[in-house]
């Protein structure tokens, strides 16, 4: 996974103010990159230097203009984050409902495994040409029009399930188009925040929005398959509402959600992918980061089957399985909360070789546990370090992607980091077979210590994100 070795010509590709913000505006993350280089200079220099050299707080005037608004009054940001999170908790809902009510309806779980594919398969397909096109339209009516293709699809399968009609074909397809209008939705609002967030208060707008995803999928699932077992259409009738309130959300939103846009000919959607692929392929430590993700999350993949299966052999049950991935949701959670206090402590790069480190020796002791609760507390520590990362990685994509190449920076990185974990059960279940859930484990653990080797030894992760620039 090590990178290759960066040239000095495209160190300074890098560097170009069109493909990356100046690292001025990144005080924070720029900061701590100093701290790790710089031993003799204190640490109130760093904080000085790093400073971007126009005050962005001054008035025309000279006069310092009033501090920015808290998020937690800023109208804008509340609606769109509560829009958003009524969104993602529809979507999660109906993850699982759409097997669940398949498989108590025909009873073949190879239909419930088709169309479990098809909401999902949008991940990869959809991704490379959505953020091309949420980078090319309104940011705004991207999130209006598929919030409201969201409710008309749930509200089609709620009537169809009621009717007691249950056409696989048209269960396939409403799956797949859920999916894709879930993937431009999801795109178009991780690159509308820095519209509606002031530069400093990124870093917070990105912990509350992790901790906003985290806690969606905590509650999507239970309630997803709670309300099935009241009845199959219920899910889909409470995500067409929760949808239906996201667009109202959306609607109250008054800022501009994207810069304006130049009068620049427009180009072939392919075009602009390609543009996109190639803006990321320049971008060394971004890149390198990704890796790291795709890697350690085949292997969290791996590791999550071989939980349930070394559970099962012991004679637990689906519930103790169930307790191990709520606990790890719930330490991803406070770890969302928190990673906004580690990025301005740390390093991105040691957070990133921090963190595999840290998985490395926690998956160790999996190998041997059974207890649920003793799997599921290493599991919550697993999934803090999680959050952390996530809340530091997306800070880093937001700040150093141009307005108008969010929406790709932001699709690659969850194909890449979303995409690999497809790689992760299939690989796992072999090794499963053939070496058990002990040895599975640990080969895992040792995989994931390779890992945060290589990265520590990684050219482009060593320089820094923004070594080419200083």
């Amino acid at each position: 996974m090590r990178p290759a070795t960066d040239t000095a010509t495209d160190a300074a590709t890098d560097a170009a103010p069109d493909s990356v913000t100046d690292p001025a505006a990144l005080p924070w993350l720029l900061a701590a990159e100093q701290r790790d280089d710089a031993d003799a200079v204190p640490e109130e220099d760093h904080r000085t230097t790093a400073q971007p050299q126009s005050d962005p707080q001054a008035a025309p005037d000279g006069e310092a203009a009033a501090p920015p608004v808290p998020l937690r009054r800023n109208r804008d940001y509340r609606l769109l984050w509560g829009g958003a999170g009524l969104s993602l908790l529809a979507g999660r809902a109906t993850a699982v409902a759409y097997p669940l009510a398949v498989l108590w309806a025909t009873r073949s779980p190879s239909d419930a495994g088709l169309v479990g594919t098809a909401l999902l398969l949008p991940q990869l397909v959809v991704q490379l040409p959505g953020g091309a096109l949420v980078d090319r339209w309104d940011r705004r009516r991207v999130m209006l029009g598929a919030g409201l293709g969201q409710a008309v699809v749930a509200g089609v399968i709620a009537a169809l399930l009621l009717s007691g009609h249950i056409w696989l074909w048209a269960l396939l397809a409403a799956a797949f188009v859920e999916g894709t209008l879930g993937v431009l939705f999801q795109l178009a609002e991780r690159a509308a925040v820095p519209a509606v967030v002031p530069s400093e208060q990124i870093g917070a707008a990105m912990t509350g929005n992790e901790a906003r995803t985290r806690g969606a999928a905590i509650a999507g699932q239970p309630l997803g398959s709670g309300l099935v077992t009241l009845g199959s259409a219920l899910p889909f009738v409470a995500a067409a509402a929760g949808q239906l309130a996201a667009v109202a959300c959306l609607f109250g939103v008054r800022g501009k959600l994207q810069q304006d846009r130049k009068d620049a000919p427009r180009t072939a959607l392919a075009a602009e992918v390609r543009a996109g692929l190639v803006w990321m392929w320049r971008q060394h430590f971004l890149r390198a980061v990704m890796a790291a993700v795709a890697v350690s999350n085949i292997l969290f993949q791996g590791l999550n089957l071989a939980v349930m299966s070394g559970i099962q052999s012991a004679g637990g049950t689906e519930f103790q399985v169930g307790v191990v991935l709520s606990l790890s949701g719930a330490g991803g959670l406070v770890g969302a909360l928190s990673g906004g206090r580690w990025t301005e402590r740390l390093s991105m790069r040691a957070l990133v070789i921090g963190g595999l480190a840290v998985w490395a020796v926690l998956m160790v002791p999996v190998a041997v546990l059974r207890d649920p609760y003793a799997l599921g507390a290493i599991f919550a520590l697993s999934g803090y370090v999680g959050g952390v990362f996530n809340v530091a990685g997306g800070v880093y994509l937001v700040r150093i992607a141009p307005d108008s190449m969010r929406g790709r920076a932001n699709s690659l990185a969850m194909l890449v980091g979303g995409g690999a974990m497809a790689a992760g059960p299939v690989a796992a279940g072999f090794a499963l077979e053939g070496l058990g859930p002990t040895r599975t484990v640990l080969g895992l653990s040792l995989a994931m210590a390779l890992t945060a080797l290589a990265a520590l030894i990684s050219p482009a992760l060593r320089r820094g994100p923004f070594a080419a620039a200083d």
